[in-house]
Order: C-alpha cells, then structure tokens, then sequence
C-alpha cells in the first residue's frame, strides 16, 4: 500500500463564522491547541499514511500558512521526489463552503497527470482529528468502489478518496456534467458511480465557527479527549519552535490548562489554553480562556470565556468577559486597555 495515495488538501474554505481569527491568515493556519494550527491534523495524518505526495489548495491569506509550512520538513517532505506542494487559487470568485473545487484543480491539471499514485484523497483542511487513511484505501480496493466519503454517524467529513485517474476524468468533464466539486458527485443520485462509505470511530471537530473552535479548544482539557487525539503511535507534527521552558513567578496558580513553552506566568490560569511566548502580569486572572502566541496580559486583568488571537496586549486593569457559548475575541495585534471598557 505504501506510496499508493496521493494527499490533497483543500485551504480554499472561508467560513463567515470565523471572521474574528481569518483576517489575516486561511482557516488552515488557524492556530490551535497552543502549539499547533488546524492542517497539521489532516496533514501529520496524510504523513503517519505513508502517503509521500502532498498537495496544497489554498487561496485567501495564505501567508502565515506557507511560512508555517515552509518546505515540509517537520513532516518529512521535503523530498528530491514527491514532497510538498502549493497551488494557490488563480480564481477570483466567492468562497465556496464545498471541498475540492475541481476548477482549481482544473488549473493545475498537470501535476494529477505526472503523479504516479493510484489513487487521491481529497480533504478539508479544519477537521481535528487522528486518522489512518490505509484502512480506507485497502476497504475502497476491496469493495470496488469508485468513491469513498468518510462519515462519522450521519456527518460527512468532507474527505473523498477516489482513483486518481477518475478525478482527473471529473476535472475535465466538469463543464459537461455539471459537477462543481466531490459533493456535487456523491450527493447525485443520477450518476452511474459506486459510492461507498468510510465510518470513522475516533474523536473528530469540524471547526466552522467561532463556538465550535472554542468548543473544540476547551475539550482539549479534557484527558481523554487529549489521549484519543495525540496517539504516540501517530503523532500530530507541527512547526518546531526552539523555545525556553515556561517561567512561573513566585505566588502563581495554575489549574487544568495547557501551556506552551516559551511563556511567563505570574497570575492565575485556571481551565485555560496558553500558547507559546505569552506573558500573565501579577495580579492577574485567565479562566476559560485561549490565549495564542506572544499576547501579553498586564497587572491585575480579569478575562474570562476570552480568545486573544496572536499578539494581543492587554493593558493592566482591564476586564474582559464572554460566555460559553459565546466568547469574547480580541483580534490579531490588537491593544486592548482599561479605558476601553468604561
């Protein structure tokens, strides 16, 4: 089975709902988890495969995404042959919530004909999970399908594994059949193709919205979230970051949160996210919260149900609550004060 897939991402995917942490980056370099952002799930899931080639749709913002990735190394494809490639979106059209536009892969039809794997598995980029992709493939091949959606229960998730030849027949076919995308495919009831089904059994968030991201964050501390999602035997691989350990100050409390290396705490952290390089002053109080990369929290802060997106300051004295269900978010590079909130 080894080097008989070919990996296709699509980080084309724009959701409204997300607005808050997409105005300067994809939804696939969506920070998350403290130290990682959304496509090194899917990605370290292609890589813990075997699957050697992987290909990279992306279209808005895609910067911090390319500098996150680089050339592939830290999930070793970085390769003379195969590796990691990029194929951003010449189309200038409206985000489409559907997976694998088959226009843009239109676009760069040349790189499905000089690729020698038999077969293609296209995915979403936002899917948190851990998945080995082999058992679909060896379950495809023996059930003779055409198609393969992976499902969990009645959800898709947006994940299609077909032969690589019968998607290049649908990119070219498109303008005749109709057939935008994998969804207008399996969703058809008229067409002549097997389609079969993949149910996925193990721990999987679709994030698409605000709520979902904060969701899916705070289920992280839970450990039996966190053991079914970072497998030692398959490991979630990201951008490494030489960094010193976390400094606690004297008279600190943490409880049941994760930080990130690199930070300095000096308040309370209670049931938080932190991730690497942020700064808690003295005084101060994070509860429920998803604080990312190098935010900075002054003396005397109360945030409560608050996400802080990378290099936030928040000036001493402020007070800062959301809910649950809907929490508060401060924006990249956004200085936050006291004065603010008065």
């Amino acid at each position: 089975m080894k080097n008989r897939l070919l990996g296709v991402i699509d980080a084309t995917t724009y959701h409204e709902e997300l607005e808050e942490l997409m105005a300067h980056r994809s939804l696939a370099a969506v920070p998350f988890a403290g130290r990682y952002r959304l496509i090194d799930f899917v990605l370290s899931n292609m890589v813990n495969s075997n699957i050697e080639s992987v290909a990279i749709f992306p279209k808005f913002q895609y910067r911090s995404l390319m500098d996150h990735l680089g050339s592939g190394k830290n999930w070793d494809l970085n390769r003379k042959r195969d590796g990691l490639f990029f194929f951003p979106s010449p189309i200038i059209d409206g985000a489409k919530k559907r997976i694998g536009s088959f226009n843009h892969f239109a676009a760069n039809l040349d790189y499905f004909h000089r690729s020698k794997q038999e077969y293609a598995l296209i995915s979403n980029c936002y899917t948190v999970f851990n998945m080995d992709f082999r058992p679909v493939l060896e379950r495809h091949i023996l059930t003779g399908c055409d198609i393969t959606e992976v499902h969990q229960g009645a959800r898709s998730l947006e994940m299609y594994l077909v032969k690589t030849s019968l998607l290049i027949e649908l990119i070219k076919s498109r303008d005749v059949t109709g057939y935008s995308c994998m969804n207008d495919v399996v969703s058809d009831i008229s067409h002549s193709y097997k389609i079969c089904g993949y149910e996925y059994e193990g721990y999987a968030e679709m994030i698409d919205s605000i709520d979902s991201y904060f969701s899916a964050s705070m289920n992280l501390l839970d450990p039996q979230v966190w053991k079914n999602l970072f497998l030692k035997t398959q490991p979630i691989y990201t951008k490494v970051k030489d960094e010193p350990p976390t400094r606690y100050l004297k008279g600190v409390s943490v409880h049941h949160s994760m930080i990130a290396n690199g930070c300095q705490i000096e308040g309370t952290v209670d049931n938080s996210i932190i991730s690497r390089g942020v700064k808690i002053g003295k005084g101060s109080v994070v509860k429920n919260c998803v604080i990312m990369q190098k935010s900075q929290i002054g003396e005397n802060c109360i945030l409560d149900s608050v996400i802080l997106d990378k290099d936030v300051k928040i000036e001493p004295g402020t007070i800062l609550a959301g809910t649950s269900e809907t929490p508060y978010v401060i924006r990249k590079g956004t200085v936050q004060g006291a004065l603010m909130n008065s």
